[in-house]
């Protein structure tokens, strides 16, 4: 506040100053440097008053008169123009600073005034003052804004954090490689661990029978091949030979006791196997979960540059621009995005307490930038007369549109696929479509949550892989039932066109390029069926006009064809229109037909268009 008195009272004494310069007689500068100060909301007494002082010290009484009444009218002039825009544009205040200062001075001229300007003079006067107003507003609204202490501490980064995140990660990555290491499997039944069943088969059934001594201390007892046979049988089929019986029942008095406890051993064996394949399982799951967070934390560690210092004068031309459309800016930073995209943070309110949209706004920083702008998904489309804060990023140079087509399976009340439009702030966007197992509820509350998962993950900042990752480990974590989803996603880069396909268990996706069409396909399992899941991404390069179209396994499967991706093809290829909901509607039309419209399955077909902006 300080600083900003002292700037104050530095302009009002170089007010007083400029009353002093004369130009054949007319003193241009007094209503440019008033005009030109006044509309960057310096105190309008204390500047009229040091405005008046200089007139009374350096003019003669006549001009004085002139340019004082000029002064208080341009006062009344910029209010009026204020209240009625929000905002005074510099231009708009030179023109009537010339036009007051013009009309003045042949009203002198009519009084026959002492001291007057010829016509021409006085035509001159208003020329200049209209452009000094402009240039001079300019000049002072970058003086006011030209802060170096604040600055300087605004750039300083917090480089320590970045460090300490970048060593947490390596902590986390070395983490995960140790549960992986202790997740390494084992055969199912080792030798040793045969060795130790047949032990505790003699040690049980053996030890309480009166023949033990006579079975076992023979010099060539065939009951240790009989035994090893027997339990290789169970091994290998679950149950012991016939032969296996027959043989043991020869040498062994209580044979069926021996069977039975065999059979007993290897169920408990098996079932521990089981919990222990089940223990392996949650270890690769924990190990994925830390790998992803060493991976988020990586990302968090890359930090966004502060371009407040080296882009002074755009920020300063941001302000210039929105004061005049009657925004004040109360705090303002330019951002490097790590894609090297421009992003900015501004606390934004009304000057004169109405509302003002934000596109006004948008349109000064996109001239000041030489960029088009974008505000963030869900901001407040108008600036009130409160502060509040608002993200802009660098405009895409596509758009998307979407469409969707659905039939749901002949006599179920709900459809099991499930599918999502969701567009990234960081100029992403991405097409999904998960398909339950089976139709119903049960299938449909599956692929939602799969859906589900894999966009609060993206929006919390992950990659699509580790989001898909992330995804799976709860997957199988949750394991309920054995009911698993298909995953089927197209990441579009809106700036440069680029889309990458990620395919878990899904169909064959198409990609429709004038009347050419590409099939994609892959060979995968669904989501949550193992933990180390393969994941298939493949690129292609988007131009305007281009479609992705995204099908359900329900859609190819009952074509009814031996090729029903290249049918599929044949369908997309013989469709003529630019809109996607009308290709989603039309593929599904002809696939009706192939069925004789009936759906055995659930059905759906997703189809989404980039286009230039």
């Amino acid at each position: 506040m300080k600083k900003t008195g002292v700037r104050q009272m530095i302009f009002g004494i170089l007010g007083s100053l400029a009353c002093g310069v004369s130009v054949m007689g007319c003193y241009p500068l007094v209503p440019a440097y008033f005009t030109a100060l006044y509309l960057e909301q310096v105190n309008g007494v204390v500047l009229l008053a040091f405005m008046y002082i200089g007139m009374t010290l350096f003019m003669p009484l006549t001009a004085a008169v002139k340019y004082g009444v000029t002064l208080i009218v341009m006062i009344g002039a910029v209010k009026l123009i204020e209240w009625a825009n929000e905002g005074c544009p510099a231009f708009l205040a030179g023109v009537m600073a010339g036009l007051a200062t013009l009309i003045l001075s042949f009203c002198g001229s009519l009084l026959e005034w002492k001291n007057q300007p010829d016509g021409a003079a006085v035509f001159l006067e208003a020329v200049f003052i209209f452009g000094a107003v402009i240039l001079l507003n300019r000049g002072i609204h970058f003086l006011m804004e030209w802060t170096p202490v604040q600055r300087k501490t605004e750039e300083l980064p917090e480089r320590g954090n970045g460090e300490r995140l970048k060593n947490y990660a390596e902590s986390f990555q070395g983490l995960s490689q140790i549960f992986l290491n202790m997740s390494a499997g084992k055969e199912k039944y080792a030798a040793d661990e045969l060795g130790r069943v047949q032990n505790e088969l003699t040690g049980k059934v053996c030890a309480s029978c009166d023949s033990c001594a006579l079975c076992w201390e023979r010099d060539c007892t065939p009951l240790y091949g009989i035994l090893s046979s027997m339990i290789t049988s169970i091994w290998q089929v679950g149950e012991p030979g016939a032969e296996n019986e027959a043989e043991l029942k020869k040498y062994c008095a209580k044979s069926r006791d021996m069977v039975e406890e065999a059979v007993r051993v290897f169920e408990r064996v098996s079932l521990n196997h089981a919990w222990y394949n089940r223990l392996l399982e949650n270890r690769q799951v924990i190990a994925e979960q830390l790998d992803a967070m060493a991976y988020i934390m990586q990302d968090c560690a890359r930090e966004e540059r502060v371009l407040d210092t080296q882009e002074r004068r755009a920020i300063s031309e941001i302000r210039y621009r929105a004061k005049e459309r009657g925004i004040s800016i109360e705090e303002i930073h330019l951002i490097e995005t790590l894609d090297g995209r421009l992003k900015l943070s501004a606390a934004l309110k009304s000057r004169m307490g109405g509302c003002i949209s934000l596109k006004s706004f948008v349109t000064a920083a996109g001239h000041a930038l030489g960029r088009q702008m974008r505000a963030a998904a869900d901001t407040k489309t108008f600036i009130s007369k409160e502060p509040v804060n608002y993200v802009f990023y660098e405009d895409t140079v596509y758009r998307n549109v979407q469409g969707i087509a659905r039939v749901k399976k002949d006599g179920a009340k709900i459809s099991g696929d499930n599918f999502s439009f969701l567009e990234l702030e960081r100029g992403e966007f991405l097409l999904g479509l998960s398909d339950g197992m089976g139709s119903g509820s049960m299938a449909c509350k599956e692929s939602e949550m799969v859906l589900d998962l894999v966009e609060r993950f993206l929006e919390a900042g992950f990659s699509v892989e580790t989001a898909i990752r992330m995804m799976n480990s709860a997957m199988v974590m949750k394991g309920a039932d054995d009911l698993y989803s298909t995953v089927d996603l197209c990441k579009i880069n809106l700036y440069t066109g680029m889309a990458k396909l990620y395919k878990i268990g899904a169909a064959a996706t198409f990609i429709k390029r004038g009347a050419e069409v590409e099939c994609i396909t892959s060979q995968s399992l669904p989501v949550g069926a193992q933990v180390q899941m393969d994941i298939s991404v493949q690129e292609t390069k988007l131009t305007g006009g281009d479609f992705v179209v995204m099908v359900t396994d329900g859609v190819l499967e009952y074509l009814h064809v031996k090729k029903p991706e290249d049918t599929m093809q044949e369908i997309i290829e013989s469709i003529q229109t630019n809109n996607p909901g009308i290709l989603a509607k039309k593929i599904m039309e002809r696939v009706m037909l192939f069925t004789g419209g009936k759906a055995k399955d659930d059905m759906t077909v997703l189809a989404a268009c980039i286009w230039e902006k």
